[in-house]
């Protein structure tokens, strides 16, 4: 079977914080349904302002919630940092939005306020479905 150049190319996806509590959340293995789901390779992408984001709930939260960011951050090793500088002021969501539409990258996020945003601006969504798996809301 022959593969098409984009079959071919790595995707890379931009992942939300909450991205990363989908194992714990779910009981979902984010890496092999991303690949069944993407059938090809692919790169997660972890933005500084996600990354400050898991820390400080990793500090701040409540002792599950801790737990669980320090776990995700365990993950987010697994992923490709991507520094961004931007004020720390600004919001993680508006970063995620202005940098997946820049990069035309799609977005691993659960955050119902946050795909409506990326759908608004035609950027292909992955989430979780049923709590089961991982679907993607748009074309890659």
């Amino acid at each position: 079977m022959a593969f098409t150049q984009a079959q071919r190319e790595t995707l890379k996806v931009i992942l939300d914080s909450n991205a990363l509590f989908v194992p714990l959340q779910f009981k979902i293995d984010i890496f092999s349904d991303l690949s069944r789901l993407l059938n090809r390779s692919f790169e997660l992408i972890l933005l500084s302002p996600v990354k400050r984001e898991l820390k400080a709930l990793a500090k701040k939260g409540s002792p599950k919630m801790r737990k669980n960011a320090f776990y995700a951050l365990e993950l987010a090793e697994k992923c490709k940092y991507v520094e961004v500088d931007v004020p720390a002021s600004t919001l993680t969501d508006d970063i995620i939005v202005k940098i997946a539409k820049e990069w035309s990258y799609p977005v691993f996020t659960n955050d119902r306020q946050l795909k409506k945003r990326l759908r608004n601006i035609s950027v292909p969504v992955i989430y979780v479905r049923q709590k089961s798996r991982l679907e993607i809301d748009g074309m890659i």
